[in-house]
């Protein structure tokens, strides 16, 4: 197998772009897609210092590599959960990145700031794991940004996940959440943090394969907590639909966004509306309380 761009052995193929491409090209191929991502959505410049989300996972890592190799000023936040040994090796992982780069890493570990890890938190509040952990993780990429600085957090969602995200959101007829589902949400004119995802353009696979490429020692295994989240159940859908028409991901969920940016009334980006001051934490919230508050006023004392 030939590469398409230069004839070198191929390391990867690429049936939705029904190419082959050598080492070489494919990370560079890599790094185009995530500066197209960047510079099409205008996501942040060379200008801004970006928070990037790293949970120890092939995506965050990846995300992070790249924005350090075109350039731009990064500081990695690790949210370390409780999760026994996972979250311990997970952490391990990054500091070991952020170590070998020279670069600065902030951690922030639930079971020092509140005595419970994520597990404990939804027990005690009688949700499910994955709910509880993403209210938690929105809210201090939020406050950890807004208290030091950052004017955008990248997280290292990618074509797989916000394609799967998308085919919840349609299945359930979530209007709310498909206006919001898009690569930018918008800072709200400083009430927030941008929110960005420069990875959804590439695929898990493209992903994964540049981690191997590039030596990135990442954390393999799934979180405990996932198992029988939806999310997964439609991921296996698109993952079957994937193998029989290659593409389907990449049209499916750019062709979403192409026809929301069409729409006469759609923004350019998502925006959150009638945000106030948390009365409890003052972060940003719709509600008489953020959720994040409403979570932990529930915790046994």
């Amino acid at each position: 197998m030939k590469c398409r761009q230069c004839q070198k052995s191929a390391v990867i193929k690429m049936e939705r772009h029904n190419t082959s491409l050598c080492g070489g090209c494919f990370n560079l191929y890599v790094h185009d897609q995530v500066d197209r991502a960047i510079t099409e959505n205008k996501m942040f410049d060379h200008g801004e210092q970006i928070l990037v989300a790293i949970s120890g996972g092939k995506d965050s890592l990846a995300l992070w590599d790249v924005l350090i190799k075109l350039n731009y000023r990064t500081v990695g936040l690790h949210l370390n959960l409780g999760i026994g040994d996972y979250s311990e090796r997970s952490q391990k992982k990054v500091e070991a990145f952020a170590a070998s780069r020279g670069v600065e890493l902030i951690v922030h570990a639930y079971q020092e700031a509140y005595g419970l890890g994520v597990i404990e938190i939804a027990e005690e509040t009688a949700r499910p794991a994955c709910s509880a952990c993403g209210t938690m993780k929105r809210y201090h990429f939020n406050r950890i940004a807004m208290e030091r600085g950052f004017p955008v957090v990248a997280t290292g969602h990618n074509l797989d996940d916000e394609a799967s995200r998308l085919l919840g959101n349609v299945l359930q007829w979530q209007e709310e959440y498909l206006e919001k589902q898009s690569p930018v949400l918008s800072d709200e004119g400083g009430t927030w943090a941008r929110k960005v995802k420069p990875l959804f353009r590439l695929a898990e696979r493209e992903i994964a394969a540049y981690s191997i490429l590039n030596r990135i020692d990442y954390i393999v295994d799934e979180c405990p907590m996932s198992k029988g989240a939806k999310m997964l159940l439609y991921k296996d859908v698109l993952n079957r639909l994937e193998e029989a028409s290659p593409g389907t991901k990449h049209k499916f969920y750019l062709g979403f966004l192409k026809r929301q940016r069409s729409m006469p009334t759609a923004p350019t980006v998502s925006k959150p509306a009638d945000l106030h001051p948390c009365p409890s934490c003052g972060q940003p919230t719709q509600g008489a309380v953020c959720s994040f508050c409403r979570l932990m006023q529930r915790v046994a004392p």
